[in-house]
């Protein structure tokens, strides 16, 4: 453990939730030895605090940070505004803070508005920074709130007002759990070089097979589900320059965005690779299908269309020979604004198990619409390279993964 006491930096609204945030930063201090960092988030009335201590950071001092005087916001009474100031103005305390090395971890309380503040500023730290928010919204989709972070979300259970016997445990045990979290020496990693790879349900034996081979070779691989969130995550590391090479080898969520599917990862999907020129080979993967929930939740618009029933809660539909066509052209655009190497493999057998001949999806005639797209809109210097066989297939893993090594290989 680090011989030095951890800090942890405090958010909340001490206006409104000054009481919760003394309990929980008395509990930080008392019960486990950490020191406490406080950052102010409120606007209206004054901090309501135990009076044994003050905020590190005042309300003033985020308002300015975020472009505004917080008399001004308290006056106008505007509560988007003041929210919108101070999250900006907290995401910028908190990441000159942390780059001072004013704290080693961070937690949050609130509600909606505190919640939405704090996170703001939690999503600007780096990853494997602890970071830990309670809150009246931790029940519901919290994806707006984490983002691509790795914040942990805990559930306050009764509203976020007052001690009593339910929130005492839940920020007791929050204490405990940020503290330890700040105090754990992460073994140093290794110096193999990072690869990101996507994959999805009706590719996995290839990514596997990818996986094992390149980690032969002295790589690391880390895989991303191609869920929506699995893909906003690996574009966000591929633009922070985690990783040096990229195996995408499922661009199926291109396919929800274009469609209107439920698992899409947003109209920039393959696009860091491309502007920070990292390594990459590309596959159509699952560009056969479009991700649902529960059959009778697919837009009436679809009916008639081709269905498989991946279980009760997830339905996919084969996309048409028009719509893989515009996938081709999708793909083709993104790639052709590559900075750095990016090579094109074709899997000719199918672009999923689905999609192999006898499959539910097997339709050479809008396969062969996505190949011919991208093949004629791909600019001359991207290689497209075919292999005649299902993605699944051993001799497709190895053909990727072969170029994969390639490229990182030659980028240095």
């Amino acid at each position: 453990m680090p011989q030095a006491p951890c800090t942890i930096a405090v958010l909340a609204t001490l206006d409104t939730k000054g009481g919760e945030a003394s309990y929980l930063v008395d509990r930080i201090v008392r019960d486990w030895g950490c020191r406490a960092f406080v950052i102010d988030l409120g606007v209206l009335g004054e901090p309501a605090l135990d009076g044994s201590w003050f905020p590190d950071v005042s309300r003033r001092e985020v308002a300015c940070a975020g472009g505004e005087k917080v008399e001004q916001l308290a006056q106008a009474a505007d509560r988007k505004r003041a929210i919108a100031a101070m999250s900006s103005g907290a995401e910028e305390v908190v990441r000159r803070s942390y780059r001072n090395e004013s704290f080693d971890a961070i937690v949050g309380l609130g509600g909606r508005a505190g919640t939405a503040m704090a996170t703001t500023a939690m999503r600007a730290l780096p990853l494997g920074v602890p970071k830990v928010m309670v809150s009246t919204m931790a029940g519901g989709d919290a994806s707006g709130y984490v983002g691509v972070k790795d914040i942990v979300m805990v559930p306050s259970i009764v509203d976020i007002d007052g001690i009593n016997r339910i929130s005492r445990q839940i920020l007791s045990r929050t204490a405990a759990a940020i503290c330890a979290m700040a105090r754990v020496e992460v073994e140093g990693g290794d110096d193999r070089p990072l690869i990101a790879a996507s994959t999805f349900r009706s590719a996995t034996s290839c990514v596997d097979a990818c996986r094992r081979q390149l980690e032969t070779e002295g790589l690391e691989v880390l895989v991303f589900q191609a869920t929506g969130a699995g893909g906003r995550t690996m574009e966000s590391l591929i633009e922070a320059g985690f990783v040096r090479g990229v195996l995408d080898l499922t661009t199926t969520e291109c396919a929800d965005e274009l469609v209107g599917g439920v698992r899409t990862a947003g109209p920039s999907r393959l696009e860091a690779a491309a502007r920070s020129g990292t390594p990459a080979v590309v596959v159509p993967g699952c560009l056969d299908m479009v991700s649902f929930f529960a059959r009778h939740t697919v837009p009436e618009e679809f009916e008639g269309r081709t269905f498989h029933r991946q279980s009760d809660n997830m339905t996919l539909m084969r996309t048409s020979r028009e719509e893989s066509a515009e996938l081709g052209q999708v793909l083709a655009a993104k790639l052709n604004a590559s900075t750095g190497p990016v090579e094109v493999y074709l899997p000719l057998g199918g672009v999923s198990t689905l999609s192999a001949p006898g499959g539910p999806f097997h339709d050479p005639a809008a396969d062969n619409a996505l190949f011919t797209a991208l093949r004629e809109n791909l600019r001359r210097a991207v290689p497209v390279t075919e292999v005649d066989a299902n993605i699944n297939d051993p001799r497709f893993a190895c053909a990727v993964s072969d170029a994969m090594l390639r490229l990182v290989r030659d980028a240095n």
